[in-house]
């Protein structure tokens, strides 16, 4: 029987606008009767992601965890103190946004409290992000982290829509980041991730399960991209939903016929009783 179920939130849990499907919220209370915990996971920030659960019953998440910036940070649901904290070198950071601002890079910037900086915009993206909370895009002249004072970062990342050409860049710049402070990782099929070592959803959910006494054999981690794999990987039982992407799903076990926009959670709370 498992236990504990972590899922990536965009393209995963939720659907279309970031929402939650109505399957899944059946699905939710489903969770709460066979005595499953349900925990999002995700790159985005705490706050951002209880903005997106929040037309969900809170009894339905009550008690439960929230696993956010990649795994970098664990709060329990309804408490904005984080148990768990992990920020970016600031030399390495610092180091990645001036050649995204020099090169005028479509970038996000994450502060630990919340606040997203976004600077040098696409439509597309700009119309992806629409409707997610925190986001305050910036000024081609302005300084994200001058903007954000004495905060430290999570991460930061780079979108282009051409998802080969992002790869490339990541690749490109690794060279001149110390392996010893920085991982780089994808997301969303436009997201380059430049986050602190060792931090990915995969060490997060191992650090959530310790906390509770859980086995990693009785969790089951659910993705659709490459920040996923990590946590796909270190679960119990590692689960795609049908849009996941090429790269993952080797290393899943099971890989659902629902999609995202479908609300797939339904399928896989049947196919794991």
């Amino acid at each position: 029987m498992y236990r504990l179920i972590a899922s990536d939130m965009d393209e995963t849990f939720l659907g279309e606008g970031h929402r939650v499907p109505p399957a899944n919220l059946e699905a939710l209370a489903r969770m709460r009767e066979m005595g499953v915990l349900f925990v999002p996971s995700s790159g985005r920030p705490y706050s951002s992601i209880m903005d997106s659960l929040s037309d969900i019953d809170p009894a339905l998440l009550q008690g439960s965890y929230v696993i956010s910036y990649n795994g970098g940070f664990i709060n329990r649901y309804g408490d904005d103190r984080p148990l768990l904290r992990t920020v970016m070198d600031r030399a390495s950071l610092e180091q990645l946004y001036r050649y995204a601002v020099e090169h005028r890079i479509c970038m996000h910037v994450y502060t630990e409290s919340g606040r997203i900086f976004t600077q040098f915009l696409n439509e597309l993206e700009r119309g992806y992000i629409a409707n997610l909370a925190g986001i305050e895009e910036l000024g081609d002249d302005q300084d994200a982290l001058a903007m954000a004072g004495d905060e430290e970062f999570p991460k930061i990342i780079f979108m282009d829509p051409d998802f080969d050409a992002v790869k490339r860049l990541g690749e490109r710049l690794r060279p001149s980041l110390d392996p010893e402070l920085v991982d780089i990782t994808h997301s969303s099929n436009r997201y380059v991730e430049f986050v602190p070592h060792g931090v990915n959803k995969g060490t997060g959910l191992a650090h959530l399960a310790a906390m509770l006494g859980i086995d990693m054999a009785e969790t089951v981690g659910v993705g659709d991209s490459a920040n996923d794999l990590a946590m796909i990987q270190a679960a119990g039982l590692g689960v795609g939903v049908a849009n996941a992407s090429d790269d993952i799903r080797p290393a899943c076990d099971l890989i659902l016929d629902a999609t995202a926009d479908d609300g797939a959670f339904p399928e896989l709370l049947r196919r794991i009783s």
